[in-house]
C-alpha cells in the first residue's frame, strides 16, 4: 500500500510553499476561497469537456474555444475526456482511487486510435510564455500503462485565449 499519493499539482504546490502544501494537504486546516481564475478555468475545462465527450453547445461565453476544439474533434478514435488515471509506486496502472495508488493525473482530453494517442491539456492562462509540459510527460507515462497498445502519444497543450476584434 502506497504510503502518500502524489500528483503534478501538489508536487508543485509543496515545491512553491511547502508550508502551505502541508497546511492545504496535509494537516487540512485552512482552506483557500475560490480564485476567479481557478472558477473561470474550471468553467472553461467543463464547456469543453461536455463539448467534446457529449456534442452538448458550448455557452456564448465560450463560443471561442470552438475553433480550437474544432481540428480535435476531426480525430478518429476512442475519445476520453478528464480521465482519471492513477499508477502505482512500481508504475503498473490501477484505479485513480485505489487504496494503493501512487500518482494521480487527469487528462483533459484523450484520443486512442489504434497503437497512436493524441494527449492534450488545455490552459486558461494568459501566456504560453511559462508553459510546462512536465505534466503531459507524466500524463504520457500514464497513458502508455494504461492502454498498453500505445505506441505513439502526440501531446500538447492547448490555450484557451479569447480573441478580441
Amino acid at each position: 500500500m502506497a504510503k502518500y499519493t502524489w500528483s503534478y499539482s501538489s508536487l508543485n504546490l509543496f515545491l512553491q510553499c511547502p508550508q502551505k502544501y502541508y497546511r492545504l494537504r496535509v494537516k487540512k486546516d485552512i482552506v483557500e476561497p475560490p480564485a476567479e481564475h481557478l472558477t473561470y478555468g474550471t468553467m472553461v475545462h467543463e464547456a469543453a469537456e461536455l463539448y467534446m465527450r457529449d456534442g452538448t453547445p458550448i455557452p456564448e461565453k465560450f463560443a471561442f474555444i470552438q475553433d480550437q476544439l474544432a481540428p480535435l474533434e476531426k480525430i478518429e478514435g476512442d475519445r476520453y475526456c478528464e480521465l482519471k488515471m492513477g499508477l502505482r509506486e512500481d508504475l503498473t496502472p490501477c484505479d485513480f482511487f485505489a487504496p494503493d495508488v501512487w500518482w494521480r493525473g487527469v487528462a483533459d482530453l484523450l484520443i486512442i486510435r489504434d497503437d497512436k494517442a493524441f494527449l492534450v491539456d488545455y490552459k486558461t492562462s494568459k501566456s504560453s510564455k511559462y508553459a510546462d509540459t512536465k505534466q503531459l510527460e507524466l500524463l504520457s507515462l500514464a497513458v502508455f500503462k494504461h492502454y498498453p497498445q500505445v505506441k505513439k502519444i502526440k501531446a500538447g497543450l492547448l490555450f484557451f485565449v479569447v480573441r478580441i476584434c
